[in-house]
């Protein structure tokens, strides 16, 4: 079945930087759209950011962009999650997130795979 596994969270100062990493098995990865969410403490999950199979389209949150920058390895199996110039604000539990279609389609339906989580904790 399909699996992804997230790596890579900790406990950093506010603009330190952070690299995550969202290991895919189980499915062929180049007809995957991957992205990645996240979830603070008492709020709603959130989208931050999307890339396309062939990473020709990447989409992220007005509140990372320029700072953090979405990528894929498809001969790793792997999609990263390089968070520079951290925030407090940004701590939360960072999800990984797939679906087997075109971007298009991901942004209107939403993923249907998911990731247990990394925990990403930015002190101030």
């Amino acid at each position: 079945q399909v699996q992804l596994v997230e790596s890579g969270g900790g406990l950093v100062q506010a603009g330190d930087s952070l690299r995550l990493s969202c290991a895919a098995s189980g499915l062929t990865f180049t007809t995957f759209t991957m992205a990645w969410f996240r979830q603070a403490p008492g709020k709603e999950r959130e989208f931050v950011a999307v890339i396309s199979r062939s990473s020709s389209t990447t989409r992220y949150a007005d509140s990372v962009k320029g700072r953090f920058t979405i990528s894929r390895d498809n001969a790793k199996n792997t999609v990263y999650l390089q968070m520079n110039s951290l925030k407090p604000e940004d701590t939360a539990v960072y999800y990984c997130a797939a679906r087997d279609s075109h971007w298009a389609i991901f942004e209107l339906r939403g993923p249907n795979y998911w990731g247990q989580g990394t925990q990403v904790t930015v002190s101030s």
